[in-house]
């Protein structure tokens, strides 16, 4: 996929090792990002229900020069819409919006296990994959707790968890666990928005090194730990340059330096976090 490299995921099909994400984008900004984007080379891209852009990706995947068969579309289920019936009417208004016959990757937004119904919509994403709806399914901010259960209960396993994941969120329990489950690692808030991390001395000092941004430096450091990062942007060179990160390596001292940090999170705590 224009030189980016690929993760395979265990039900064999393939996502570029880089996305662009769409929060907090409106319809129209959205359009004009993804157009952008997917001229630069990005070929998978990521929205969802609650983001409220489906349409205008769906308009940007029409109307882009990219065969629609290069292109990767993610989007999510709400927490609202959780249950077995409610996701299946879910997915084929996200369907509509976004314009198309088949969605590649169908995630649960967060397992609000206070609710509980996470495996009944599990159940349904099944049977969306069965029926050729979907081609890959999988989760977002899910913990190991949760996804075992989705296992003993369904013998499903996720292709995909997105996390949140940054040098202050380096999740290596949860990462350890995708690797024994071969579980594609998806980083959301990949460059720690609001944190200042790309305002840290350390990650400064390592981009000037190499003669890269601060930006940069981070995704890079995603890529070598083997996560999938989705940043955001809607500005045509920052998306060049986020794109760009396969070109140069961090060495081991560099990847350890960026994630010897006091753990912070900038969204919620999946075993209570509710988001309808």
């Amino acid at each position: 996929m224009n030189g980016i490299p690929a993760h395979t995921l265990n039900d064999g099909t393939t996502l570029p090792a880089i996305g662009l994400g769409t929060w907090p984008l409106d319809d129209a900004q959205a359009e004009r990002a993804v157009l952008t984007a997917l001229d630069l080379g990005y070929r998978l891209i990521d929205t969802a229900t609650n983001y409220r852009n489906e349409t205008g990706v769906g308009r940007a995947v029409a109307r882009s020069r990219v065969p629609r068969e290069e292109i990767v579309v993610t989007t999510k289920l709400p927490g609202r819409h959780h249950g077995y019936a409610e996701t299946l009417a879910s997915f084929e208004e996200s369907r509509r919006r976004l314009g198309l016959e088949q969605v590649d990757l169908y995630l649960i937004h967060w397992p609000l296990p206070r609710v509980g119904k996470y495996v009944d919509s599990w159940r349904a994403m099944i049977k969306l994959r069965k029926d050729g709806l979907v081609r890959s399914i999988g989760v977002s901010n899910f913990t190991v707790e949760h996804i075992e259960r989705l296992e003993k209960e369904t013998g499903v396993l996720p292709a995909v968890n997105q996390i949140e994941l940054h040098p202050y969120l380096p999740q290596e329990e949860l990462r350890a666990f995708h690797a024994e489950k071969h579980i594609v690692t998806e980083s959301w808030s990949p460059l720690g928005p609001g944190t200042g991390l790309l305002q840290d001395p350390v990650v400064v000092t390592v981009a000037e090194s190499l003669g890269v941004t601060p930006g940069q430096v981070v995704l890079r450091w995603h890529t070598q730990l083997g996560a999938l990062p989705i940043p955001k942007s809607a500005d045509a060179e920052r998306q060049r340059q986020n794109l760009d990160v396969f070109g140069f390596t961090l060495s081991p001292a560099q990847m350890q330096a960026l994630a010897d940090r006091d753990p912070r999170r900038t969204g919620g705590d999946p075993a209570v976090h509710e988001e309808f």
